[in-house]
């Protein structure tokens, strides 16, 4: 497919980029759970935003999603222009690595005129360095508005080898808006069950929040520290595991929380919770966005 060249100028500010090999594999693993028809299309692009130092989460991730869909056309970009040239050694008819940012480097046909498209866009470890929450939440928009209606941007924080992270999964709405559909909290079970860690690598638009009870997410943890310590205390001889998975569904039945306590994601250390409108601890303000008919940059 001939396509043209994308002359602008990337947005973003540069990362370490040092990311090591695995540390989004839980996050591949989560998206073939809970999103795995966002990759199943042929003509639709995972877009990898900022892969770093070296391509090898992007290839990762091809990697894995082909097992599902093995047409899948992927994207890797790097706001560092020499990162984004280095990796072209690992380019084929499927796998694309471009410069550029938050504004991402789609091309289009030339030959039929038609822009690519995509479904799916992951973003991991490139806002935290940003000082602003409203800095967090125009890069949101701005990388929303290049997703397909019902496409979702999963961004969010985790530890340097990926044994917990946290992150924000937001959905491209029928009227263009978009919308913090759910909040994920994921653990490996490598090391001990302490909800502390989460906090420490909250995605940018929540860890400043965490400043009082007019703040959901400050509520959130203090109800589920407190599930923690009334099963913790209550049960003997409990596994890390299950400790995890009784927490989550007592902060569910006790506190009212709307989580997805399926054994399908507490087993694998996924605790979601689904941020609807009106629903238990739910700040609508903070989870949705204005329409995204903004100018893509």
């Amino acid at each position: 497919m001939a396509l043209n060249k994308y002359p602008k100028a990337a947005v973003g500010t540069e990362t370490r980029g040092k990311t090591a090999a695995n540390r989004l594999r839980r996050v591949d693993n989560f998206v073939t759970m809970y999103c795995r028809d966002l990759i199943l299309d042929d003509e639709h692009l995972f877009i990898d935003l900022g892969f770093g130092f070296t391509p090898i989460t992007t290839l990762e991730s091809a990697r894995c999603f082909r097992k599902y869909n093995p047409q899948l056309r992927v994207l890797g970009t790097e706001l560092d222009n020499k990162r984004a040239r280095e990796a072209q050694q690992f380019a084929d008819d499927l796998t694309s690595f471009r410069q550029g940012g938050f504004n991402i480097p789609l091309q289009t046909n030339e030959q039929t005129g038609q822009k690519e498209t995509v479904n799916l866009i992951r973003a991991f470890n490139v806002l935290r360095q940003y000082d602003l929450e409203s800095e967090c939440r125009q890069s949101h928009i701005l990388m929303g508005s290049y997703l397909n209606v019902n496409g979702i941007l999963i961004e969010g924080t985790s530890d340097v080898f990926g044994r917990i992270w946290v992150a924000n999964i937001i959905r491209k709405q029928l009227d263009h808006s978009l919308a913090i559909e759910a909040l994920v909290f994921s653990t490996n079970f490598h090391s001990e069950f302490n909800i502390v860690q989460f906090q420490q690598i909250l995605p940018k638009n929540f860890i400043h929040r965490m400043t009082g009870s007019n703040e959901m997410i400050y509520n959130f943890f203090h109800d589920w520290k407190q599930s923690y310590q009334y099963i913790s205390t209550s049960q003997t001889n409990i596994k890390i595991k299950q400790l995890f998975s009784m927490t989550a569904k007592y902060l569910a039945e006790e506190y009212g929380y709307n989580l997805i306590t399926r054994k399908k994601y507490l087993k694998y250390g996924f605790l979601i919770w689904i941020l609807k409108p009106n629903s238990k601890g739910v700040d609508s303000q903070q989870i949705t966005y204005p329409m995204t008919n903004i100018k893509q940059k």
